[in-house]
């Protein structure tokens, strides 16, 4: 019987865990259009999908999470949507900004 008892606890705490993480969608990939109300991402496959954005929506940049930075034209996001009636709807916009390497610096030959 202690034996039931225990796999019945187990399962029912697997059970809740599996429902916990919501019914929310990800898009990952670069963003390739952004204004105040929606962003346009560009998936690693190659598909353009567009997320809408409101007052609600967080924006949390890599490595600066209390900043109000805001992503632009060619950062890499993940972004945590509901779908309401076929549109996206972000509520979370995790970015981290592209990284511009400079151009190397060529020394100068004295002759």
């Amino acid at each position: 019987m202690m034996y039931r008892s225990i796999l019945v606890c187990l399962f029912s705490f697997m059970a809740t865990t599996a429902f916990a993480h919501g019914t929310g969608q990800h898009v990952l990939g670069t963003v390739t259009a952004i204004d105040a109300t929606h962003v346009e991402v560009k998936t690693p496959k190659g598909k353009t999908v567009d997320v809408q954005v409101n007052k609600q929506t967080r924006f949390k940049e890599k490595g600066n999470l209390k900043g109000t930075n805001l992503p632009v034209v060619g950062d890499r996001v993940v972004i945590e949507a509901t779908k309401d009636e076929k549109v996206l709807r972000a509520t979370e916009v995790h970015f981290s900004s592209a990284t511009r390497v400079p151009a190397p610096v060529q020394p100068i030959q004295v002759q």
